[in-house]
């Protein structure tokens, strides 16, 4: 996967703006130089973690209605940075072909966009690891792409069960590379900092140029 080169140390969350919804995966930004993709079930706090990240309350659409995403959704931070919002995958009211169609396009950006730098994958922490969030994690184990897992909603349980429950996530995926583990919360600003940081880091990691090895 190719990571954008830049010099400064940080990006600036709150200046996302949205740019483009993509049907296919050959309508996506063609001037992104590297992008980080939130997944996760729907109704897991996707969109409210991407308007809590900028810092931005209706940047991406919160809907009590499961499936509401249904393209990709790009929003452009600065130096050709995206966020993207990926479909949500659940229970959506609509037929099984639209379904169908949304997950080919799915996996398809995920297996073949190559601006692709990072994963993060939300996850309801009262029901952690459900059967699409472990497809997801062998997805990028088996892809080598980085992956943080952010259990939402961490501030609907007490702060020792939400602990209990970070280290079970924890300890049952310790041996998959390149994935960390938080709690997060948009209701109280827990976790933010922490994924903005690994957000900017992965957007911002330096390559060689064309001339010397790639890291990736």
């Amino acid at each position: 996967m190719s990571k954008a080169h830049k010099s400064q140390a940080a990006l600036d969350f709150r200046q996302a703006e949205f740019v483009t919804s993509a049907a296919r995966l050959n309508d996506c930004p063609e001037d992104s130089l590297a992008e980080v993709a939130f997944a996760g079930r729907s109704n897991a706090g996707k969109s409210s973690a991407i308007n809590t990240i900028t810092g931005q309350s209706r940047l991406a659409r919160i809907s009590k209605t499961p499936g509401r995403t249904q393209l990709i959704n790009f929003f452009a931070l600065q130096e050709q940075c995206y966020l993207v919002d990926l479909p949500g995958y659940g229970y959506a009211k609509v037929p099984l072909e639209v379904k169908n169609k949304w997950q080919k396009e799915l996996e398809r950006y995920l297996r073949n966009r190559q601006q692709l730098c990072g994963l993060v994958l939300l996850s309801d922490i009262r029901h952690p690891l459900k059967e699409f969030d472990q497809m997801m994690v062998s997805w990028a184990e088996q892809s080598g792409l980085p992956l943080l897992l952010l259990l939402t909603k961490a501030d609907k349980l007490k702060r020792g069960a939400a602990q209990n429950t970070l280290l079970k996530v924890q300890r049952e995926l310790k041996d998959v590379p390149l994935l960390s583990v938080q709690l997060f919360s948009s209701h109280n600003q827990q976790g933010v900092d922490g994924a903005r940081r690994q957000l900017s880091e992965w957007m911002l990691e330096p390559v060689e140029d064309e001339q010397g090895d790639l890291s990736d």
